[in-house]
């Protein structure tokens, strides 16, 4: 039975939702850990290292992304696996610049870099969510895009 007219809630798209969910629970952390520096550097009238204004955008994009695609409809555009395999490409450019500053960086009892150490790993588990769902998506859209109407079952969509 629809939810609205076309919007079926299946498990489908529940699972789909909650997927969507971690993705942007994971890009806030992200928007979190980089934005406490920033702030810092703001408080302090230093100017902001575009890297971790990088950071900001990649996350920010990533968490505007993630609500969009819980949107029902937002589904239903086609190709939007390019823009996935797009936030992939660049959570991974964010892990490949802070992993080579912090990954073998020692914290020895400074909360900062061990911070930092730890926005590494959640960059690079942000890309995988990312990988991943540009993988689905793909498989999605291989899957569905000769499918014909609902209706009359003439035209493809």
């Amino acid at each position: 039975m629809g939810l609205l007219n076309g919007i079926e809630l299946t498990l489908s798209y529940i699972l789909h939702s909650v997927f969507r969910f971690f993705q942007l629970v994971m890009a806030l952390t992200v928007c979190g850990l980089y934005g406490v520096d920033l702030n810092k550097a703001n408080k302090e009238g230093k100017y902001s290292d575009g890297k971790w204004v990088f950071a900001e955008v990649v996350a920010s994009l990533a968490a505007f992304t993630a609500v969009l695609y819980m949107i029902p409809f937002f589904m239903r555009i086609p190709m939007l696996f390019v823009w996935d395999t797009i936030l992939f490409i660049l959570w991974i450019a964010l892990f490949g610049l802070f992993g080579n500053m912090y990954i073998k960086e020692h914290a020895e009892a400074d909360a900062g870099v061990q911070r930092m150490k730890n926005a590494v790993w959640v960059d690079l588990a942000n890309a995988l969510l990312w990988l991943i769902s540009a993988v689905g998506m793909t498989i999605h859209w291989v899957k569905n895009r000769h499918d014909r109407t609902r209706f009359t079952g003439r035209a493809t969509v």
